[in-house]
């Protein structure tokens, strides 16, 4: 298999593109959040958080939400968007989550003020994060499916 067909090749149902919307819309939406309320979502809640360089990393993370969320709309490259999100979540996971789940910080990462702390608090609060997680995952692991930019590539690179 050469690169180009490990990139944008599917085996994937159309239904697939629900996968897409769901994970997309999330990242897009999100991404874009952290321009309109940096201090509330973006370099603001970095700091807060415990990130390093929050200044950098805050539009670093938008601008990868916004063009990975866009990629997997649009079903192009859905492969290496689908990687970059999978990253993203996975460190908001480990920033975010297992502080709750710790009931204190942990490494360079703040627990936030909740009443509860533990496993079930986690999981309250992980819940788009695992689904995103997931919907990451399954991306990656089928491609776009049939009604995406990377199928139709597909296509036209067997034809010609």
């Amino acid at each position: 298999m050469n690169v180009f067909q490990s990139l944008v090749g599917t085996r994937a149902p159309a239904a697939a593109i629900l996968v897409r919307l769901m994970v997309g819309v999330v990242f897009l939406s999100e991404g874009i959040l952290k321009f309109m309320q940096p201090d509330a979502l973006g370099v603001g809640r970095f700091a807060k958080i415990g990130i390093p360089a929050p200044e950098i990393m805050g539009p670093f993370v938008g601008v990868c939400e916004i063009v990975g969320g866009g990629l997997v709309l649009a079903g192009l490259l859905t492969r290496l968007g689908a990687l970059v999100l999978a990253i993203d979540i996975s460190v908001a996971i480990l920033s975010t989550k297992i502080p709750i789940l710790l009931g204190h910080g942990f490494w360079m990462f703040q627990a936030p003020a909740l009443a509860h702390y533990g496993f079930w608090s986690m999981m309250h609060e992980a819940r788009t994060d695992l689904c995103m997680w997931l919907g990451t995952l399954l991306l990656m692991i089928t491609g776009a499916g049939r009604w995406s930019v990377d199928a139709l590539l597909t296509r036209r690179k067997e034809k010609g």
